[in-house]
């Protein structure tokens, strides 16, 4: 991993390989002294046992040594520890949202990423939110890890010395597809940040091109858990979802018909557990109605009306 990719490296590192170290050294004594006494006092060589009267030197040395070994491993955890912990004045903000399965990053003047886009020596503060479950936001390379938890407003920050692009993880078990929770942080010189950052929408890319109720469904992750070719992820396709004739078990189990209209798919957003479709279990999804709005299920309803 690239020893610049962020300020917390070199006290992570070196708080690892310290405690790796006294590790290793002890693994090995503490093996060979076992071997020793195994091959030094063995029943052969003492048919009598001997009763071994206490040893006060020897159990203050086993009592400082440790203690002291300690000390020395929470010091070095400490200083790699506590800078991670004070967010620098003037650090640019970022909302992270983490949602099964998918990140989303926003931005200070409303410009939105699946990917973090940050500038180089610059300190990044990330406000992390979950709607959902509880998340991890892992960044390997950086050495950082925060959980993202529904209804906790924790943050964490870094700054990346070196331009690049560095993998982001999810590191809490969080579903099915959990493992698919990827994202990337892209860091960039300050002017290229800058270009992108304040860049209007490109009207010729293809997010500008798309119908405005699939970019809803990108946005909340939705295409994570929904197919649009038929397919079974984790919930029910959305090819031919509009006007079907949909079994479903209402909240006491009772089996009901019913049709794929407005109202339908209304409920299924925003009361998800109210009516489960045959053949998937319950309690798989959270309601969406602080996420998505009125007008955005009106175009998410328009989109699901195109996938026949």
């Amino acid at each position: 991993m690239e020893a610049k990719a962020s300020t917390f490296v070199q006290g992570v590192d070196t708080a690892f390989i310290v405690i790796l170290g006294i590790s290793l050294f002890f693994l090995v004594a503490i093996t060979a002294a076992m071997i020793y006494f195994v091959v030094r006092y063995n029943r052969k060589r003492h048919p009598k046992p001997k009763d071994v009267k206490d040893n006060t030197r020897l159990e203050i040395l086993w009592t400082a040594i440790p203690t002291l070994l300690v000390l020395v491993m929470f010091w070095y955890g400490w200083i790699g520890y506590t800078p991670m912990r004070r967010v620098p004045e003037g650090a640019l903000t970022i909302k992270a949202t983490g949602r099964m399965w998918s990140w989303n990053f926003e931005y200070e003047n409303g410009k939105q990423s699946e990917f973090l886009i940050v500038p180089v020596g610059k300190p990044v503060k990330l406000e992390l939110y979950s709607p959902d479950v509880l998340h991890s936001l892992y960044i390997p390379a950086f050495r950082i890890k925060e959980d993202v938890v529904p209804g906790i407003n924790n943050v964490m920050w870094f700054q990346s010395d070196k331009p690049g692009e560095y993998d982001i993880l999810c590191a809490e078990y969080c579903g099915l597809r959990h493992a698919y929770m990827l994202s990337k942080v892209i860091v960039k010189p300050m002017e290229e940040y800058l270009a992108w950052y304040n860049a209007p929408a490109d009207t010729s890319s293809e997010a500008s091109v798309e119908p405005v109720g699939l970019q809803v469904l990108k946005k909340n992750a939705c295409l994570s858990c929904h197919s649009q070719d038929g397919s079974v992820i984790v919930g029910p396709s959305f090819k031919g979802l509009w006007g079907a004739e949909r079994q479903v078990a209402d909240e006491s189990g009772k089996k009901l018909k019913l049709t794929a209209d407005e109202q339908y798919i209304k409920a299924s957003i925003y009361e998800p557990n109210k009516h489960v479709v045959e053949g998937f279990n319950k309690g798989l999804m959270v309601s969406y109605k602080d996420a998505i709005t009125e007008e955005e299920l009106k175009q998410i309803v328009e989109y699901l009306k195109t996938l026949k």
